[in-house]
């Protein structure tokens, strides 16, 4: 009989019984499994047995996964809307996909750090163990940033100095209504905070204490600090932070309003929002003013107060670049200006933003030469 006639087979012991046909549960180990002299190999059938209630997270822990669900993104929107209008898949993306993203960006002529972040951001968003391969999309990254100097060059927001500073803060005062009061204190304190926009619009009521003279303001976190910060602002008589700061924070109090976000919406009644209007100001940010808010504010009160620049574009920015200008024209010093805005230990940002064009300004060595006068 050859092996091509056995359709079925038993086996069977010596004394002719029948042996099972049992799958033996395959071993469960790999380079990292130390077994003692004597130990048998683990298998699956060692492990815990698993019922639903081990799977399942609760609906509370499903809502603040959602919140922070890293594929609802904006860049990831905006990569998932590419790739289905290419009719690429975007979740999880190959290699080849990612890459080629990289480069629609940068047909746009978008900055160096945008395009990193953007890239970051999506390859965070993929599955454990199913994110692209970055190493090509880098060689396209150096190459671009090589070729298009001058089209990449960094723009830098208009200084608001206190020169500017004031006037729009008068001019938010004088308009008579509560969002006034509101982008009035948010000027003030993001001049004297140096802050970002959005570090501005994360104060909560219960990050602040005042102290003689001054402001002393907890901040859980930063751009360059993982660790929590006590930070002591001390006012000025032309910026006013703490009277401005205590107006805005008495009208919220006059509603209730004792926690939470410092800068919020305000109704066209001059209502505050909270948790009860939250359904008219929704965002993705809750109670919490967006960062473009901000920005938004700012260019509302630089025009409104006939203000004009040197050709560079009004933003939030200019408000943290304007504290860092004035200190810098003022003989601050690089250390002195890298902890007043925060920035990383060894930032070149203070130094070569600030520092050195003010310096050029007040040591301009053309001006050694004599003024030369024409003959008559």
């Amino acid at each position: 009989m050859s092996v091509d006639d056995v359709v079925d087979a038993e086996l069977v012991d010596d004394e002719g019984g029948v042996l099972a046909l049992v799958d033996e549960p395959p071993p469960l180990v790999d380079f990292n499994t130390v077994l003692f002299p004597g130990q048998e190999l683990p298998t699956a059938a060692d492990g815990p047995q698993y019922s639903e209630r081990d799977l399942y997270v609760s609906k509370e822990t499903a809502a603040l996964l959602r919140e922070t669900d890293p594929t609802e993104t904006g860049p990831m929107k905006a990569f998932k809307d590419w790739c289905a209008q290419y009719g690429r898949i975007a979740v999880p993306c190959t290699t080849a996909t990612y890459t080629e993203y990289a480069r629609h960006l940068m047909a746009r002529r978008l900055k160096v750090s945008t395009i990193k972040n953007y890239m970051s951001l999506i390859k965070t968003a993929m599955p454990p163990g199913k994110k692209p391969d970055n190493s090509l999309y880098l060689r396209l990254l150096e190459n671009y940033r090589k070729n298009n100097k001058r089209a990449l060059r960094t723009r830098r927001a208009f200084p608001i100095t206190l020169p500017y500073l004031i006037p729009m803060m008068e001019k938010a005062e004088a308009d008579q209504r509560p969002i006034g009061l509101r982008d009035s204190a948010m000027f003030a304190f993001g001049y004297r905070f140096l802050g970002r926009s959005v570090e501005d619009a994360n104060l909560e009521i219960e990050d602040l204490t005042f102290i003689d003279g001054g402001l002393r303001v907890w901040l859980p976190e930063d751009k360059t600090h993982d660790e929590e910060q006590n930070l002591v602002l001390m006012d000025r008589p032309d910026i006013q932070l703490v009277p401005r700061l205590k107006l805005w924070l008495d009208y919220m109090a006059d509603q209730g309003i004792t926690t939470g976000p410092v800068f919020r919406h305000v109704l066209r009644s001059g209502k505050v929002a909270s948790s009860e209007t939250r359904a008219k100001t929704a965002t993705s940010r809750g109670l919490h003013l967006r960062g473009q808010t901000v920005n938004d504010r700012v260019k509302l009160w630089f025009g409104a107060a006939g203000l004009v620049t040197d050709g560079r574009h009004v933003s939030s920015q200019g408000v943290r670049a304007g504290a860092a200008t004035d200190l810098a024209q003022n003989n601050a010093t690089d250390e002195e200006l890298e902890r007043a805005g925060r920035w990383r230990p060894g930032s070149r940002v203070p130094r070569t933003v600030y520092v050195r064009p003010a310096e050029a300004e007040k040591n301009d060595p053309f001006t050694r030469i004599p003024v030369h006068i024409a003959a008559a």
